[in-house]
């Protein structure tokens, strides 16, 4: 069975389990005080080097028109790279890391709406009821006036933000891209060697940025690698299969409240009786949205 054979759901119930583990991982990168480069670089370089063995292994065509070589640069250095290191830093700073990706998730409104316009894309009226119950209940969990009095520093909010557009610009291009006959893992294998050449050039990696890295930090780094390659080869294969790019961001973006929930069992952060009543109606539009 070829990987477009397979229903975008399925595609998307990987990207979910994905999207958990990976946040949860960086979360714990972070608290182990793992550089933030470090971990970012985790999540291209070892997804690249995936990619790269699946396009070999599957025979899958590298091949690319001038226009979309250009496309898959910018898309990869302006969306990518410069998005990831704003949700990166937002989620590093905010005091859940639910908070921060509820925000920057709720671009599915902006492309569920977009892809109408711009692919024609479905949108039915029950698909848009569940977006809606999504966004909504997803502010319960981002919201909580009396949190925010003792959050100093609103900064990721405004890195937040800027992910919400370079998240909701990468789907919308990456889809027209598909549509324009761009092999996926292709997509994939040429969007994480720029991204991974662009963390390595402009911030500084090199050989003596690993060498006073415990086993620990490494393994927790080849975790957020391996669940990286997970989350995004489910993300942008549903993107290329889905009837709107808008369905799969709101499962992406409903993935939150699991984050939100597993980061109060393992990190012991705090969930308020608003957020679980968030996480509820999340779950709710998640499982109106797909069955």
């Amino acid at each position: 069975m070829g990987f477009d054979t397979v229903d975008w759901i399925a595609y998307s119930l990987v990207m979910f389990f994905g999207s958990v583990a990976l946040y949860l991982a960086v979360r714990k990168s972070t608290l182990m005080r793992v550089p933030r480069h470090l971990t970012n670089l985790a999540m291209f370089a070892i997804p690249l080097i995936a990619y790269l063995g699946l396009g070999i292994v599957g025979g899958h065509s590298y091949a690319l028109s001038a226009v979309n070589a250009v496309s898959i640069i910018l898309v990869s250095i302006l969306f990518a790279y410069i998005g990831n290191k704003m949700s990166l830093h937002a989620i590093d700073i905010a005091p859940n890391p639910g908070y921060s990706l509820v925000l920057s998730k709720s671009y599915v409104l902006f492309t569920a709406l977009v892809s109408v316009l711009l692919f024609g894309a479905e949108l039915t009226l029950r698909s848009a009821i569940a977006i809606l119950i999504i966004v909504i209940f997803s502010v319960l969990i981002m919201i909580d006036p009396k949190n925010a009095k003792k959050t100093s520093s609103k900064k990721w909010i405004h890195l937040s933000i800027g992910a919400f557009f370079a998240w909701g610009f990468l789907s919308l291009s990456s889809k027209y891209l598909f549509s324009n006959g761009v092999d996926t893992i292709a997509f994939l294998t040429y969007l994480y060697a720029i991204v991974t050449a662009c963390i390595v050039g402009v911030d500084g990696v090199d050989g003596n940025s690993f060498s006073k890295l415990r086993p620990k930090e490494w393994l927790v780094l080849f975790v957020v690698g391996v669940f990286s390659t997970v989350f995004n080869f489910g993300n942008f294969q549903s993107i290329s299969t889905a009837p709107n790019v808008g369905y799969v961001n709101a499962i992406n973006a409903g993935s939150i409240s699991a984050v939100t929930v597993f980061a109060v069992l393992v990190f012991k952060d705090e969930l308020t009786f608003q957020k679980a009543i968030g996480v509820s109606g999340v779950t709710l539009g998640v499982l109106l949205l797909v069955l």
